[in-house]
């Protein structure tokens, strides 16, 4: 299973990072500042998990900051994706050797225990630098506040997203007049887009890359139309387990159906959906991040949040976060460079959404220059219907409950558990987890003080 994405994402360093980062007027590769800049007086040390196109975006924005900020100098290191980073980050805070920046994802702020491993951000110092609550959604926000206090500044949403071929949709009757895919508003209505779009397509492709075998992804699906049901996890104070079987059973079958009918081909295995979807297949449902692979591979396609087969929209969401490690001694010039550093590139993060994600910073989405940018202006709605896990220790991208609760869900789409047993299992691990102590401070989520 590992990482999602991850030959993709360096796929990216050969196919659109260069071009990605050249084309917002940023150098394409930095320097890394291995020394002390000439003339700087402050070094800011930055821990990221950025690779691939996402890398040579930060790399770029990183010596742009720079260029307009000599007097602080950037020590930027990228470390491993996934549990390695976090597992890295956590010792290091620990033992009082931690950055004076890093990034997580949203999802994994509450379980990295806040105020031990984390220090909260000056919302004062963010002000004086431009960033202002008022600027972002106000869910996305509230996701980042643990106990009163600010310990996430987000720099983006990353969503999962249909993305579709126009060529192949405009064959089938499928486009409207804007060039667009025609709207879905319920399940039998996708399904007969899926089984307009085959008779379009060309022999030996599938219909819709799913990413079946992959836990990551189909507990990302699962996600979303679970919130588009209505939905919930636990109650307000993490006592009580209020999983509805009915409905993550509406959602198995859903998913399940895409393979029962032909759509969805269980031979193709991880990115294959994409090489597909390149290759002339109709549908493939990924990540934001491979916007850049699909305009690379000169496609003519569209992409849009996860059809709202439920009625309600929603589609899942994460969020790449800027966070200040723990330090003993925080304070001074290194920790008002870092303030300075995540407000900048907040703000200036038209270049970041080149990369497919959705600037968490809101006045960005309504210039002209964003609303330029194609397919992200047409997929700009996901930020108002964000699906996310619970905020709750053991949640979070590729975290403990992706880990537990992810495979069950594969294997109700491959067929290999019956969608209502699969759903009862679910329920099963979701009481297991509630009940169990964070590792990292040694309480279970009814005691971690997660309300916002």
């Amino acid at each position: 299973m590992g990482r999602p994405g991850l030959d993709r994402r360096q796929l990216l360093a050969g196919l659109g990072g260069l071009t990605v980062a050249g084309s917002f007027g940023f150098a394409a590769l930095g320097t890394g500042a291995d020394a002390l800049a000439s003339g700087a007086d402050t070094r800011v040390r930055y821990w990221n998990l950025f690779s691939g196109g996402d890398g040579y975006n930060m790399i770029a924005m990183l010596d742009s900051f720079r260029k307009d900020h000599p007097g602080i100098d950037v020590k930027d290191s990228t470390l491993q994706w996934g549990s390695p980073f976090y597992t890295k980050l956590a010792m290091a805070a620990a033992g009082n050797r931690a950055p004076d920046l890093g990034v997580m994802h949203l999802g994994r702020v509450t379980g990295f225990s806040p105020g031990r491993l984390l220090d909260p951000w000056d919302v004062d110092l963010l002000a004086k630098y431009g960033v202002h609550e008022r600027d972002f959604s106000p869910e996305l926000w509230k996701r980042a506040v643990i106990d009163g206090r600010l310990y996430a500044l987000p720099l983006d949403i990353h969503v999962q997203l249909c993305f579709y071929r126009r060529d192949v949709l405009k064959k089938a009757g499928l486009l409207g007049p804007d060039g667009r895919m025609v709207p879905v508003t319920s399940a039998d209505e996708w399904f007969d887009v899926l089984k307009e779009a085959k008779k379009a397509t060309r022999k030996g492709l599938q219909t819709i890359g799913l990413w079946v075998n992959d836990q990551n992804f189909q507990w990302w699906f699962f996600v979303a139309f679970y919130t588009q049901l209505g939905g919930t996890w636990f109650d307000a104070g993490h006592t009580e387990v209020t999983f509805d079987t009915d409905k993550a059973t509406q959602v198995l079958e859903f998913l399940r159906r895409h393979l029962t009918e032909g759509y969805a081909n269980p031979g193709f295995a991880g990115g294959a959906g994409a090489e597909q979807f390149v290759n002339g297949g109709p549908f493939v449902w990924e990540g934001n991040w491979s916007v850049p692979v699909f305009d690379s591979a000169k496609v003519d396609y569209g992409a849009t949040p996860l059809p709202p087969v439920f009625g309600k929209r929603a589609t899942h969401a994460e969020s790449h976060s800027f966070v200040l490690p723990h330090q003993a001694d925080r304070g001074g010039p290194a920790n008002e460079g870092a303030h300075r550093l995540a407000a900048y590139v907040v703000t200036h993060a038209r270049q970041w959404a080149a990369g497919g994600h959705l600037p968490a910073h809101t006045p960005t989405l309504s210039t002209a220059a964003y609303r330029e940018l194609e397919p992200q202006s047409e997929y700009v709605s996901a930020m108002d219907h964000q699906a996310t896990e619970p905020k709750v220790w053991f949640a979070g991208s590729t975290g403990i409950l992706a880990q537990r609760v992810g495979p069950i869900v594969v294997s109700a789409t491959l067929g290999s558990a019956k969608p209502d047993a699969a759903a009862r299992r679910m329920r099963s691990t979701l009481t297991q987890l509630l009940a169990a102590k964070n590792p990292m401070d040694g309480k279970t989520a009814a005691e971690g003080g997660a309300a916002a």
